[in-house]
């Protein structure tokens, strides 16, 4: 006697959750332009990783012998895999099964997973589709009674924000509990074109507030590519897929280890030329962050992580191989001014990089907060405010590259200036509390009123201002501790980068505080 017919059991069993809601309900996922959760998953793992976890779990029938007749996995699967070998948690919604809806056993499946993510310290990659949340009001008869709303498995939903990297990627109609599990991450990816996102979906909508429109007018790329709700747009699913394993490379297995360091064939001696005249005399032209980003730092090796940050560029890179977080102004936006938007942007990485033990390289072009009847109808200083604590909040070692402009509050909060941030300035930089082209006319006025030739006047004060406001002043008083050749900076970071890793904890954890989604 052996337990073979057990094992062959189990067998059918699996291969009937295999099925997922079926060859209709999957030709229509097909149709829709959208993989399956099981294509997702091989897709997104190393080929043969997965290790699925409750494959069994779901609605069973019975005929009056007891034996089974009929399976319907649950619309939640999980498990663990390994992403270029480094392991991971996976959970993904069926929407072939009741669109991604609840049932009696995704709850249970979700939480495991997230308790599994925490408790194991793995990253968590979370691939949403459906509401994942309290099912349709139809469930409500087949229950027979309501319940008072729990956002199953929230405690460690929010508590491994500050334990292990979470990644989720919306990939078909996300709305409700989904919405809130895709929005709460270190980086969340919509696929554009086929993935929505909505508190609640156009039926209820057109019911609660009488407002008539299709899911892509709703919460369609276009609605959310800018708004923060959303981290990254990528143009297809196997494109996001990509992002996520990019984005994980960067970081630890979870906040208990260090980032890991890769051998890096970009030589740290490299200077280049095209940085002697990145930016332009002319201090009213704007410039290429990116292509000044990309002469400093490792080949191919930045990566935007808050593409919605519009002024404030937020991502992960490399030097020498060591992955590094970094801020730069673009001045092609909002003339490079910290906007509401930028803000939001500079919080959420000051909380990933702080979480995650990444020293933050910032390119300083800052104008100071925007400006304007707009600006301030966005609560813009409010904005602003919260971003220079996070800033402050942030205990990883920093450098700074201040490239051209550091102005009002916003330049003076860009980074802990209380703080010990080795700094080096370029020729081009310009400071202070405002610019002098927007505070001649008011602070010389009277002399500019009494003057027999005001523009002569104001030409002289020009001059006069132009040579007062040189770096070189700045450095004599130690006001700056560098001014540098622009063709240095990558050698010096890259010196920098072996410093500041030295002085990473030998036994590092959590943050002090918790990480915000």
């Amino acid at each position: 006697m052996t337990w073979q017919p057990e094992l062959d059991e189990l067998r059918r069993r699996r291969e009937l959750a295999g099925q997922m809601g079926g060859p209709e309900k999957v030709r229509r996922q097909h149709d829709a332009g959208r993989l399956t959760v099981r294509e997702r998953i091989a897709a997104l793992l190393d080929d043969g990783s997965f290790a699925e976890i409750g494959a069994l779990a779901g609605k069973a029938e019975y005929d009056s012998g007891g034996e089974l007749t009929s399976f319907m996995a649950a619309n939640f699967v999980t498990g663990t895999g390994r992403i270029d070998g480094r392991k991971v948690v996976v959970g993904a919604d069926d929407f072939t099964i009741r669109g991604g809806a609840a049932d009696a056993a995704i709850a249970g499946k979700q939480i495991y997973a997230e308790q599994l993510a925490n408790q194991l310290r793995l990253p968590i990659v979370r691939l949403v589709e459906g509401t994942g949340g309290g099912g349709s009001v139809k469930s409500l008869e087949q229950t027979g009674h309501t319940y008072v709303p729990v956002n199953p498995g929230w405690d460690y939903v929010v508590d491994n924000l500050s334990v292990v990297p979470v990644v989720a990627a919306g990939l078909g109609p996300v709305a409700g509990l989904g919405a809130a599990r895709l929005c709460a991450a270190h980086l969340s990816i919509m696929v554009s074109g086929t993935a929505q996102l909505f508190v609640a979906g156009p039926p209820v909508v057109k019911s609660g507030v009488g407002e008539d429109v299709d899911k892509e007018a709703l919460g369609g790329h276009r609605v959310h590519a800018g708004n923060g709700a959303i981290d990254l747009i990528a143009a297809s699913e196997a494109a996001a897929f990509g992002l996520i394993r990019r984005f994980l490379s960067y970081l630890p297995r979870s906040a208990y280890c260090l980032p890991p360091v890769t051998e890096s064939a970009d030589p740290v001696t490299r200077r280049d030329e095209a940085l002697l005249s990145a930016v332009p005399r002319d201090r009213r032209k704007p410039y290429r962050i990116r292509e000044i980003l990309a002469a400093v730092l490792d080949a191919g090796s930045l990566f935007e992580v808050q593409r919605y940050g519009g002024s404030i560029l937020t991502a992960l890179a490399r030097l020498d191989g060591h992955p590094v977080g970094v801020v730069a102004g673009d001045p092609y936006i909002a003339g490079g001014c910290m906007t509401a938007e930028g803000a939001d942007a500079l919080i959420r990485f000051a909380d990933l990089c702080s979480t995650f033990h990444l020293p933050v390289v910032t390119f300083t072009d800052q104008p100071g907060l925007l400006i304007g009847t707009r600006a301030e109808q966005r609560a813009t200083i409010r904005h602003g405010v919260r971003a220079i604590s996070a800033v402050y909040h942030a205990s990883v070692p920093a450098a700074e590259i201040i490239v051209r402009r550091v102005f009002g509050v916003g330049g003076a909060g860009l980074v802990n200036r209380h703080g010990l941030v080795r700094r080096w300035a370029w020729p081009s930089t310009d400071w202070g509390s405002l610019p002098v082209e927007g505070g001649i006319e008011a602070a010389y006025r009277a002399d500019l009123e009494a003057a027999e030739d005001p523009a002569a006047l104001l030409a002289d004060i020009r001059a006069r201002l132009d040579a007062v406001r040189s770096p070189f002043r700045t450095a004599e008083r130690f006001g700056i501790e560098e001014i540098i050749d622009p063709r240095d900076t990558r050698p010096l970071l890259c010196d920098w980068v072996r410093d500041a890793y030295a002085v990473l904890p030998v036994a590092p954890g959590r943050p002090s505080f918790g990480t915000r989604p």
